[in-house]
């Protein structure tokens, strides 16, 4: 049993929540009940998820030396010894053999993008992640191909404005933890730390906050019309019918205002960025999140 919950904790399925970006390309092109590709995408969340934690386990296996230093990592189950490396490493292997067989089943163009996935995360592990900025870089291109995957399922089309987004956001988000790690942890526990300097993270933080607000906002502006349902179409165009044709995305814009200052004073003020997936466990985060979906979901399935 303790074999078990120490390779369930080190495959680490509270990262799956990165996986969800598989679905941006149904979500935006109001396809997110359609059974058949709510289905496929399901399937490549899954396949996505083996892959990702697979390459988890290397990379415990990779930093398990420096993991032994750090305060909280040590008590992973590899770093530990409750894992023992072997058997990390199989269950490693086992997960990208899996993976990748269910990425070829589904379609050549969805497997291309899972195997560029995992390379990418094999090269991070062993090499990218020791050489700023490449790290931030790879951790972002990372997220950009989980878009490109939800595309290469369905074969729907991902806005570029929308792709920038992601990669800038992205940034933001990497260069939030790179500097919580730099001042909570010092730079013996993360050799590539000594790269960086907190005035340099400060204005990567700067650079990409704003770049993600400018795209998404470019993105909402691009936006075609919302397909309104007939009654509130025949409303509108009663009463006001300039209305129609408004950039109505653009409601959204507000929610990741905020949710970028509050991100940005999560690490400014309490250096909470060093593991970004669970910042959202904070209230007014995770209600600008849900205030953003919510507007979203309203605007393509609702009205």
């Amino acid at each position: 049993m303790n074999n078990l919950k120490a390779v369930i904790t080190s495959l680490r399925p509270y990262q799956w929540i990165k996986n969800l970006a598989i679905y941006s390309a149904i979500l935006f092109t109001g396809h997110l009940f359609d059974e058949n590709y709510f289905l496929i995408t399901t399937a490549g969340f899954v396949i996505f998820s083996l892959l990702s934690s697979a390459s988890y386990l290397l990379n415990d296996i990779a930093d398990i030396a420096h993991d032994r230093l750090h305060p909280v990592k040590k008590k992973r189950p590899i770093a530990s010894g409750e894992l023992p490396i072997n058997t990390a490493f199989q269950i490693s292997i086992s997960l990208f053999i899996f993976g990748l067989a269910g990425a070829f089943l589904v379609n050549k163009n969805f497997f291309f993008i899972s195997l560029i996935f995992s390379l990418l995360h094999l090269v991070y592990s062993f090499l990218l992640k020791k050489h700023p900025p490449l790290d931030i870089l790879a951790i972002a291109t990372s997220f950009v191909l989980r878009v490109l995957a939800g595309e290469a399922l369905t074969g729907f089309h991902i806005p570029i404005w929308l792709i920038f987004s992601v990669i800038f956001l992205s940034l933001f988000i990497a260069s939030g933890k790179r500097r919580s790690e730099l001042l909570k942890e010092g730079q013996e526990t993360r050799p590539a730390l000594k790269q960086y300097r907190q005035e340099l993270l400060n204005s990567y933080l700067s650079i990409f906050g704003t770049a993600t607000l400018i795209s998404y906002a470019l993105f909402t502006f691009t936006a075609s019309p919302p397909d309104f349902n007939d009654k509130l179409l025949g409303f509108l165009m009663t009463n006001y019918p300039k209305t129609v044709n408004r950039k109505w995305l653009m409601l959204s814009v507000p929610f990741v205002i905020i949710g970028l200052m509050r991100y940005a004073q999560l690490v400014f003020l309490a250096q909470e960025g060093e593991a970004p997936e669970k910042t959202i466990k904070d209230p007014y985060l995770f209600l600008s999140v849900l205030g953003w979906g919510a507007v979203i979901f309203a605007i393509i399935y609702v009205f």
